[in-house]
């Protein structure tokens, strides 16, 4: 009898490793499933940059461009607009530091004010 006893044990501890392995497997199996949906969209987005690239230096590398008034014109219109969204950024950016730097003079001099 207690052979018995000690095949039941056995067997159960057959059970839980079973029952381990299973859960394991699935974990497993979830994570690689995330992280092939991550790398889908990684590599689309990858590609996506590549065919930028590419019709870029598609753009750039047309000799005629560099001959042609009016692609020079466009080009230049298309600089000076980026120029003047960044100053407006840059001015933007700057009122913002000054407000934040007064408000913090300001509110130094009220506390030694009370103080």
């Amino acid at each position: 009898m207690g052979g018995g006893e000690q095949d039941e044990k056995h067997e159960d501890e057959e059970v839980d490793h079973e029952k381990k392995d299973k859960k394991k497997n699935k974990k497993e199996k979830k994570e690689k499933d995330q992280e092939d949906e991550h790398g889908d969209e990684e590599n689309s987005k990858e590609k996506s940059k590549k065919d930028k690239k590419k019709d870029k230096n598609k753009e750039e590398k047309n000799p005629e461009d560099k001959k042609d008034p009016a692609k020079l014109r466009q080009k230049l219109e298309k600089l000076e607009s980026k120029m003047q969204a960044l100053v407006a950024k840059r001015d933007e950016l700057l009122k913002l530091l000054n407000d934040v730097e007064q408000g913090s003079t300001n509110e130094a001099i009220t506390e030694t004010d009370t103080s």
